[in-house]
């Protein structure tokens, strides 16, 4: 390995790279558009930008990690149901009805923060474990998401909520059946039908709950009332965790967060939640990095968009864009959220919802078209199953584990 000094070519990469961050920043506030979609859309133009494909990926890989960062703001913020809704709310909902919505975003950053810090030096070995492992993997991938969906299922409070789980992820999984295979026509070139799948099922249900609610209600302190021990043992958990969803294809960071969870001892409700699912979810953009190089398969948009643009896989460089991106998501979920959640707060739920309803419909017909349009309103009505009869939503990732189950 030989070092050099080129600042000329460094204060290029650092621009690329911040450009990057920017549009990190604009997607993850942004309600409704997923890090694959922001990816692909990259990937759409990346040929047209000026300068070389490494530094166009680097920019890329940055705008994902930011955007992994950022998400959590908008999830929190927009969509807070009635309190009298409460126990059926997402984790981190349930903490913004308690006033602790800026605890909750930083939270959240330190689970990201701390699963960049811990994946980083874990990857090597991780990758060359799983490297072995895959062909056994690949060769019974069925039967390990059988069992994942079945544990999902299994570890449902109460026969009613088991019930609700199985007649959830049943649903989700015929509906990806029948759409995911459609290639539909639609205004944008990098569409896809997982947008308006994923704003039905995971979107949608939680603005219609906010529907007649009271809104955002004032926030107390940024205090953290979780023990550094504990936050740093959920963010370890959450990156290990990070490396399943990283290799293991259809198993997403709530699935893998809530598997997770169920191997800790003692209860951590909606705070662990928070920091698990941060820290798989970003952990995730660096064990795809090492999965990509080693298999040969990416497992993330982002990842997608990297290969389809032809970007050398130079790990050194593209680490370092995943160091600066997390960087930048840890500042501006601290100095954008508070403000993020003290705006929405100003604003009236129900008009709000209803034109967030309205702006989902809007990006799957821009990603897939009238068709996406349907797909967006039947996975609605399914996505409304677990969050009206009390189960977990992790059940209606069968929209994709189905699928490849049946093969």
């Amino acid at each position: 390995m030989e070092v050099t000094l080129a600042p000329a070519a460094t204060a290029v990469a650092l621009c690329f790279v911040a450009g990057g961050v920017a549009l990190g920043a604009i997607s993850g506030l942004v309600p409704g558009l997923h890090a694959n979609n922001m990816a692909l859309l990259l990937a759409g133009v990346a040929p047209s930008i000026p300068g070389p494909p490494l530094y166009v990926g680097m920019a890329m890989l940055a705008a994902g990690v930011v955007h992994t960062f950022l998400e959590i703001v908008p999830t929190l913020a927009l969509g807070v149901p009635d309190p009298a809704m409460a126990v059926a709310a997402l984790p981190g909902h349930r903490l913004v009805l308690e006033g602790r919505g800026r605890e909750a975003l930083r939270l959240s950053a330190l689970g990201s923060a701390a699963a960049v810090a811990l994946a980083a030096p874990l990857a090597i070995p991780i990758t060359r474990a799983m490297v072995r492992l895959w062909p056994t993997l690949r060769a019974n991938l069925p039967l390990v998401l059988g069992c994942v969906a079945l544990t999902l299922i299994a570890t449902e409070r109460g026969v009613a909520s088991k019930v609700v789980g199985a007649v959830s992820f049943a649903l989700s999984a015929l509906l990806g059946i029948g759409t995911l295979d459609i290639s539909p026509e639609a205004p944008l070139a990098a569409g896809g039908m997982l947008a308006p799948l994923f704003a039905g099922l995971f979107g949608a249900p939680v603005l219609i709950d906010a529907i007649g609610g009271d809104g955002v209600p004032p926030q107390d302190g940024a205090g953290i009332t979780a023990s550094k021990r504990s936050v740093f043992g959920l963010s370890g958990l959450g990156t290990v965790a990070g490396a399943i969803v990283g290799y293991v294809p259809a198993v997403s960071s709530a699935v893998a967060a809530t598997l997770a969870l169920l191997a800790v001892p003692g209860r951590y409700g909606a705070r662990g939640f928070i920091v698990a699912t941060s820290g798989v979810n970003t952990a995730n953009t660096i064990f795809a990095l090492f999965a990509l190089v080693a298999l040969g398969s990416p497992r993330t948009g982002v990842l997608v968009a990297l290969e389809s643009a032809s970007v050398p896989l130079s790990i050194p460089h593209l680490l370092a864009a995943v160091v600066i991106g997390a960087s930048a998501g840890l500042l501006g979920v601290v100095t954008l959220g508070d403000r993020y959640l003290v705006a929405v707060g100003r604003l009236d739920p129900t008009s709000l919802s209803v034109a967030l309803l309205c702006a989902l419909a809007g990006i799957s017909f821009l990603f897939a078209g009238g068709v996406g349009v349907g797909a967006y309103a039947a996975a609605t009505v399914v996505g409304l199953v677990p969050a009206r009869f009390r189960a977990r939503r992790a059940n209606l990732m069968g929209v994709l584990i189905g699928p490849i189950i049946v093969g």
